[in-house]
């Protein structure tokens, strides 16, 4: 499966009541619900594709209504029922900065009535000796966006919740061999993803386990690991990482309320700056689920609707 790229969905106009700030499902989701009520909306995406985390992961398969649909089909599904609403969406678009009701990004400045911060996360680092010289020369952490390059190759893949199992059954199809590394001796990830990945004959599990480096010289060769008080070095071509998601706080760290990077919202989304709203996996406390993130995503844009309206 390839990414599909996405056009520009944007006309010169630069005043919205709504600007989006990110096209995973929570602003997707909004978006919905603020077309319909004729609320002219302007989402700004800063990669190629809609969808954010959702987009890279290889099925859906717990989301009501869809038993098992490709990630990037699922979001493809929302960006097109948000733009037959009237939303536009403008990829490859980075926010750089919020004043007041503007909002500033690496293209061009617009105005909005109100503001919503739907941005996710990010992937978490494990903060190694190697990681960041090998990234995207060894070290990744899409499965789907780098698994072809490691096809009859021997990785590592670090992590022990739903990603890592998701993503290591994904390229248990495509690789010769994984060793899933993890620092206990018990997985956070559903059962029912343990039992399937368990049953795959070219993964080994490296429990109690932690990375120490990722070793080479022009392309990774090795991984250290810690297993039960001894160093041991594990030879592999690549090394995938999902340790869990952190939240990129640099666009509102100055702006909104926030706490452990992620920011604090009322029952009704609303932050600590009037005007402003959040959604979705960059809310503190959020579940990391695409449901809870659909649900917040409405449910501020009920709030924005009546927000708007009392304005006028």
């Amino acid at each position: 499966m390839e990414f599909r790229f996405f056009k520009k969905d944007i006309d010169n106009k630069q005043e919205y009541d709504v600007i989006v700030i990110g096209a995973g499902v929570a602003g997707l989701s909004a978006s919905i619900y603020l077309g319909r009520a004729g609320k002219s909306t302007l989402i700004l995406e800063k990669n190629a594709f809609p969808g954010g985390a959702i987009a890279t992961t290889e099925y859906v398969e717990n989301y009501p209504g869809f038993e098992k649909i490709e990630g990037i089909k699922f979001a493809e599904l929302f960006a097109n029922h948000a733009t037959k609403f009237g939303a536009k969406i403008s990829y490859n678009e980075y926010v750089k900065d919020i004043k007041e009701n503007y909002v500033i990004t690496d293209k061009k400045t617009y105005k909005a009535k109100a503001i919503l911060i739907a941005t996710g996360t990010k992937p978490r680092k494990l903060g190694v000796e190697g990681e960041d010289k090998f990234f995207g020369k060894g070290v990744s952490v899409c499965a789907l966006c780098d698994g072809m390059f490691y096809k009859d190759k021997t990785i590592a893949v670090v992590g022990g919740g739903n990603t890592a199992f998701q993503e290591s059954i994904y390229l248990s199809n495509i690789v010769k061999k994984i060793y899933l590394i993890h620092r206990r001796d018990s997985f956070r990830a559903e059962k029912i993803l343990i039992d399937r990945l368990k049953e795959k004959n070219n993964v080994e599990f490296v429990l109690n386990s932690v990375v120490k480096s990722i070793n080479g010289n022009d392309k990774v060769e090795s991984v250290t690991i810690e297993r039960e008080g001894k160093i041991e070095n594990i030879k592999v071509d690549g090394v995938f990482v999902f340790i869990g998601y952190q939240p990129d706080d640099s666009l509102y760290k100055d702006l909104v309320e926030t706490k452990d990077g992620y920011i604090i919202v009322n029952q009704n989304m609303e932050t600590s700056k009037k005007g402003i709203y959040a959604a979705g996996d960059v809310v503190y406390g959020s579940k990391k689920q695409a449901i809870v993130s659909a649900a917040q995503g409405a449910l501020a844009a009920i709030h924005i609707i009546e927000y708007l309206n009392s304005l006028q």
